[in-house]
Parts: C-alpha cells; structure tokens; sequence
C-alpha cells in the first residue's frame, strides 16, 4: 500500500526510530479500518513504548490532545495530563515540559517519549485530535506560558 500524505506526516514527527513510527503507521491504518486496535498491535506497541503506553491511551479516550495552528501555519499540541494540567508539545515529537521526558528520556535514554508525545502521536494516527484555530499572537502566548497549566 502506497504512503499517503498523513502516512509521511506522521513519519516525519516520529524521533523514534523506523520499528516506531511503522507501528505508529499500523495503528492509523488498523484503526481507520476497524475503529479499534488489534490485541496483537496494542501488546507491539507495549513492547516499544512500555509504561507510557496505557497513560497514553487513556489521554487519547479522553479526547485530551488538542491540535492549535495560527494562520501562519504554525502549531502545537496541547495535552491534558491525568492530574489536569495542561502540557505544550511541539509538532517534532521533540519536547514536552513534563519531568517524565526530561529525566527518562533525554538525560536517561530509559524511555523514547512520555506519556503526552505518545498521546499526541496516537492521536494524530487514530485521527482523534481536538482542532482549535487561534491567531498568531495567541499561540505565541501559549508558547511562552512557562505555566501550562493555567493556559486552560
């Protein structure tokens, strides 16, 4: 089956590695098909992704990742947390505030993402994200909120 457009965007936010972003591709695939992912798929993506995994899904069914672009063309994600405050990261895949990604994977290396990155992942596979347009001036304020919590 040929790459489609959301196919390559979805691989070109994937700092994962190929096993990664093809199980990330699997899951878009499998749930556009079926609207539910396999047993086999989710214990693939536990295998890869470990602990990170179920918080992440949770996220997901909670309808708790929400995709804000400006005009300009530029956007981030915005997570809700399991305890409620709000965490920005960024389209790459490369950076959330929490402290889970700080120490675990970045100083570490014991873990590929926490559990907002991988939420936010899954969400775009699964196509489940919450839109939200706001202009340029906003999402520059919402960057430079060194409090997410209170950008609610």
């Amino acid at each position: 089956m040929p790459l489609t457009d959301t196919d390559i965007d979805i691989m070109a936010c994937v700092p994962l590695g190929t096993v990664a972003a093809q199980l990330l591709l699997e899951v878009k695939h499998v749930h556009s098909s079926n609207g539910c992912l396999s047993d086999d798929l989710l214990s693939a993506l536990q295998d890869v992704f470990g602990t990170s995994l179920l918080s992440a899904l949770d996220i997901v069914d909670r309808k708790g990742v929400t995709h804000v672009s400006s005009p300009s063309g530029r956007h981030l994600y915005l997570v809700v947390g399991s305890s409620g405050r709000l965490y920005t990261c960024l389209p790459s895949g490369l950076y959330c505030p929490c402290t889970y990604f700080t120490y675990a994977a970045l100083m570490k290396g014991e873990a590929l993402v926490c559990k907002h990155v991988l939420a936010v992942q899954l969400s775009q596979a699964m196509e489940a994200c919450q839109e939200l347009n706001v202009s340029d001036e906003e999402l520059v304020g919402l960057l430079m909120n060194k409090d997410t919590a209170t950008a609610q």
